[in-house]
């Protein structure tokens, strides 16, 4: 094997980081590196569960874990016999954290979409988020440097770049300016013209500013494509949660988005059985879905997360979670369902990626017919819907 072998778990963030170790490690043949995410119990579930299956098919191979994980579930990580160490989430990206000698230029991307971080940390307090613990505080990429390594990516002919961080939207606050992310997406498609898609992970819909608002309504390169990070469709819980926006804010931002850019497809996180949800509290859940058509959806069933405010409020039996979130996804598979029935027929803009799938710019995914090379554009005009893929 060439190269270490890295395996991502998690947030767009941590795939945009394991290209960049990628790179930095490519002289360690015999490694794995685990990267791993703490959102919820599941993942650090799913985390333990990498380590043992990765060691299974590489028993001789030097096995480190980094990631939240890392940091967060530190103790119980370290005490898996699997496991031969631990890299702090923060020094990941340094070279002398991995004892190598110095940081490679990024390698060629192993997909057709190039991840840039250009934001880490966070600095607000959700009282059910254990990310801070593992992200620290919110600190941002410059302009220049977001700049340059976009043009790596292109140099290297990725078609469409995905900015991504812990709160992408929180980009720039603690820079010299503060400048908004509004700047820095303005700033990537006028340097580089030839960049046909620039995309963006999960964003605050409370911190969208004026700049990146228009972009959003207006700018063809700029995917039609939107993940808020939502959490709950009732004001009581998204008080007790402690985030910033209420209902309305959500709500309004998609009609204001969708009339002036009605192709835009909108996603979002949601979490079924927050501590004191009510049955009102879930239906409100189940009516925000509908109400701001949410076809891209990731439902987190709740679970206590170690240290957090939530952890210490009165708790839902798992079974009520469980269901409540069964029919969370059901809400969202069939707005998603009638939204890829209303794509049949129509002309579509398809990147293609290296499984014989790609993704439209409003990121329906679909399959691409044969003789349409992994990194390639093609219009696609789909014939029907299977299993949830545009055919």
């Amino acid at each position: 094997m060439s190269g270490p072998e890295l395996i991502s778990l998690g947030c767009r963030l941590n795939i945009a980081e394991s290209e960049r170790m990628r790179g930095m490690l490519a002289g360690e043949d015999n490694l794995v590196v685990i990267n791993s995410c703490a959102v919820t119990s599941e993942a650090v579930r799913q985390t333990r569960q990498a380590i043992r299956r990765a060691r299974k098919a590489r028993p001789d191979a030097r096995l480190l874990v980094t990631g939240c994980a890392a940091d967060i579930e530190r103790e119980q990580l370290a005490d898996m016999p699997e496991v031969d160490g631990l890299i702090a989430n923060e020094a990941k990206l340094d070279p002398r954290a991995w004892n190598v000698p110095v940081e490679a230029p990024p390698l060629p991307p192993t997909r057709t979409r190039a991840f840039v971080a250009v934001q880490n940390g966070c600095d607000h307090a959700c009282t059910f988020c254990v990310i801070p613990q593992g992200r620290g505080k919110s600190r941002s990429l410059g302009i220049s440097d977001v700049l340059r390594e976009v043009e790596e990516h292109l140099a290297q002919g990725a078609k469409e770049v995905v900015l991504t961080g812990v709160d992408l939207t929180s980009w720039g606050q603690e820079l010299a300016d503060m400048p908004r992310l509004g700047r820095l997406v303005s700033a990537i498609l006028d340097g580089f013209p030839e960049l046909q898609r620039l995309r963006l992970s999960s964003v605050d819909g409370i911190e969208i500013d004026e700049q990146l608002f228009e972009l959003l309504a207006s700018e063809q390169r700029l995917m039609p494509h939107l993940h808020l990070s939502l959490q709950h469709g009732h004001d009581l819980i998204l008080k007790r949660m402690k985030r910033r926006h209420l209902r309305t804010d959500a709500v309004e931002l998609v009609a204001q988005l969708k009339a002036r850019r009605p192709e835009m497809a909108i996603g979002a996180d949601l979490i079924a059985g927050f501590p004191t949800e009510t049955e009102e509290h879930h239906q409100a859940n189940l009516s925000i879905i509908r109400e701001c058509d949410i076809v891209h959806g990731h439902i987190f069933p709740y679970s206590p997360r170690p240290g957090t405010p939530a952890a210490r409020m009165p708790q839902l039996d798992r079974s009520v979670i469980k269901d409540r979130a069964a029919k969370l996804r059901a809400a969202v598979s069939e707005a998603r369902e009638a939204w890829l029935q209303s794509l049949v027929g129509k002309e579509l803009s398809v990147l293609a990626e290296r499984d014989g799938t790609g993704y439209a710019p409003n990121f329906a995914r679909v399959a691409v017919p044969e003789g349409i090379a992994a990194g390639q554009i093609a219009t696609i005009s789909p014939e029907r819907v299977d299993e949830g893929m545009l055919v």
